[in-house]
């Protein structure tokens, strides 16, 4: 990771963020919420805590890119996917987890930016209970997302899993195309298998039959084309 001495205006970055401010504290705190911008290259990415511990900072905010995180306890994995929006404090894992302590591993997908919001810039925006208010609301959906994701995850039929998987990363990462939704995200068989619980054999037969039924498509380029209707429309997801 490197920051260099690159700084946003974090509310022009995430202008959701400002959603609930009114004009005139609009302009104030979008220009007095500068942060610093650290930025990681693809690969295994070790985050370091903060040197004062973190105390009284919000964490890091993803302004762009793709983050994976493994989390690994006796040969079993899952992923979870990180990107523009979200929310993370990487150090809180290592303080707080005591007792059952699995391997945490970070990759980037893709090259990523964080905005640091430390204790500075943490006490400028809790000026405003609105950002306050809705930087909560980024955590409270992370922790919604991994909800969603592990009750996915006891679904009998692994395509029925892939099927919901697909949808719900569309609803953050796709683009609507003349072809269907769009998905430009490098997944894998084994990443897939890991967001959803399942063996990559398995995934490999599951998307075989979604393919074949015209559910999904991969492009030559990696992406994923989803077509028809989400799942919660479509019948057969039990």
């Amino acid at each position: 990771m490197s920051s260099g001495n690159a700084f946003v205006r974090v509310l022009e970055e995430d202008p959701e963020l400002a959603a609930g401010l009114d004009p005139t504290s609009l302009q104030l705190a979008t220009r007095h919420a500068i942060a610093a911008v650290e930025t990681v290259a693809p690969g295994i990415w070790e985050p370091t805590r903060p040197a004062d511990g973190g105390s009284g900072h919000f964490g890091l905010l993803v302004l762009d890119g793709l983050l994976m995180r493994d989390v690994t306890f006796a040969r079993a994995a899952c992923t979870e996917l990180l990107g523009r929006g979200d929310l993370l404090r990487p150090w809180d894992w290592e303080r707080e987890v005591v007792t059952v302590r699995p391997d945490v591993v970070w990759t980037a997908l893709q090259p990523v930016r964080l905005a640091v919001l430390d204790r500075r810039i943490t006490a400028i925006l809790g000026r405003w209970p609105e950002l306050v208010s809705a930087v909560a609301a980024r955590a409270v959906r992370r922790s919604a997302e991994l909800a969603t994701s592990q009750a996915t995850s006891h679904l009998t039929r692994v395509d029925a899993r892939l099927e919901l998987l697909f949808w719900g990363l569309a609803d953050r990462w796709g683009r609507v195309s003349p072809d269907g939704v769009v998905l430009e995200l490098p997944l894998t068989h084994q990443v897939l298998g890991r967001l959803i619980g399942a063996q990559r054999p398995s995934v490999t037969t599951a998307l075989s039959d979604l393919t074949r039924r015209r559910v999904v498509e991969r492009r030559d380029d990696g992406a994923w084309i989803l077509r028809g209707d989400p799942p919660a429309s479509a019948p057969g997801i039990d």
